[in-house]
C-alpha cells in the first residue's frame, strides 16, 4: 500500500485541524474538504463540498486525487439540529464517502465513530456496561439520535466492508471527549477531580463517560494510523487515552459506579476504563499525552 495524499473531511474543526497538521508533519500531501472558509494555511488544497450531496462527494474526493481519506465532517452532538440531520450527517455523509473511496479505488478510509454508539453522553438512562474494562466487542445499546447514528454508521461501514469486491481498508474510531492542553488544565488539572467530587456527576452524561478523554495530537495520531493501516474490510477501535479523567485510582472509579460489571481483569493505579489492546496490536498506537503530565 501506497499512501501519498490524504484528504481530511472537516479539516476546519478541531480534530481535523490536527490531523492535518499532524499528517503535514508526516510528509502527507493534503487537501481539506470542507463547508467552511478556506484555510490555505492549513492544508496544500481545499476543496469546498456538501457531505451530505452523493455527487458533490465524490467529486470532491476525486478532485483531491487522495489515496486515502480521514472522514471528520460531522455533526458532533444531537443539540443544535433535528434528530433526522444528526443521523443523516452521520451515516449518509459516511456512507457517501465510503461508496466514493471504493468506486476511485483509494486504499483506506477512517470514520470518527465516538463512544456513544455503545449508549452513553446524550441518552437519559446510565450507560449500559456489562463487563470492565469495555472492548471493541461490548454490546452497543444507545437511544439518543447520535448515539443510534454513531452504531448506524459502523453498520454502514461492516456492509460495505465484507463486500467481496471492496478492497478497501476500513477503521472506526471511538473517540471519547477529545481535549486541548488547555481544556485539560481547565476542566482537569485545576479542577477537583476527587471521588467526593465526582459523587454528583451522572455516569453517563457530561462528559464523564466511563471517565474517558483523549488529548488532541493523540487524536490525530490514531486517525494517521488507522489509514496506514493494512486489514481487510472494516474493524472498529477504542480511541481514548490511557488513564482516566479522574484522581481517584480506577478500581475505585469501577466498584462505585459500575458495581454490577463483570471484572475481566484487575486495574492498578489509573489506567483507563477500556482496553486498548486492539488498537495497540492492529495499528500499532498507544496513546502518549495524559493530563496528569500538565
Amino acid at each position: 500500500m501506497t499512501i501519498s495524499t490524504i484528504a481530511v473531511t472537516g479539516g476546519n474543526g478541531k480534530i481535523g485541524l490536527a490531523i492535518l497538521e499532524h499528517l503535514a508533519d508526516h510528509g502527507y500531501e493534503t487537501a481539506n474538504i470542507s463547508r467552511g472558509k478556506c484555510r490555505e494555511e492549513i492544508s496544500d488544497t481545499y476543496v469546498t463540498t456538501d457531505l451530505l450531496d452523493a455527487g458533490e462527494t465524490y467529486g470532491a474526493i476525486a478532485k483531491t486525487d487522495a489515496d486515502a481519506v480521514i472522514h471528520m465532517g460531522t455533526i458532533p452532538d444531537p443539540y443544535s439540529n433535528p434528530d433526522y440531520r444528526v443521523y443523516e450527517s452521520n451515516v449518509m455523509a459516511a456512507k457517501y464517502v465510503l461508496e466514493a473511496a471504493d468506486a476511485l479505488g483509494l486504499e483506506s478510509v477512517c470514520l470518527p465513530s465516538s463512544i456513544n454508539a455503545i449508549g452513553s453522553e446524550h441518552q437519559e438512562r446510565n450507560t449500559d456496561i456489562r463487563w470492565l474494562p469495555v472492548d471493541e466487542s461490548h454490546p452497543r445499546t444507545p437511544d439518543d439520535s447520535y448515539g443510534i447514528a454513531k452504531y448506524a454508521m459502523e453498520v454502514t461501514a461492516d456492509g460495505v466492508g465484507r463486500r467481496p469486491s471492496t478492497n478497501l481498508t476500513i477503521a472506526s474510531l471511538r473517540y471519547p471527549w477529545v481535549m486541548t492542553d488547555e481544556e485539560m488544565c481547565e476542566y482537569l488539572v485545576e479542577a477537583d477531580r476527587s471521588l467526593d467530587r465526582l459523587a454528583d456527576v451522572h455516569p453517563s452524561t457530561g462528559r464523564e463517560v466511563l471517565f474517558s478523554y483523549l488529548a488532541v495530537d493523540d487524536a490525530a495520531t490514531i486517525a494517521r494510523k488507522a489509514v496506514e493501516a493494512d486489514f481487510n474490510g472494516h474493524e472498529v477501535f477504542w480511541a481514548v487515552a490511557g488513564d482516566t479523567t479522574a484522581a481517584a485510582p480506577t478500581a475505585n472509579l469501577a466498584a462505585e459506579y459500575y458495581p454490577s460489571a463483570e471484572a475481566h481483569k484487575e486495574f492498578h493505579g489509573h489506567e483507563a476504563l477500556i482496553d486498548l489492546s486492539k488498537a495497540s496490536k492492529v495499528l500499532n498506537w498507544e496513546p502518549q499525552h495524559s493530563w496528569r503530565d500538565l
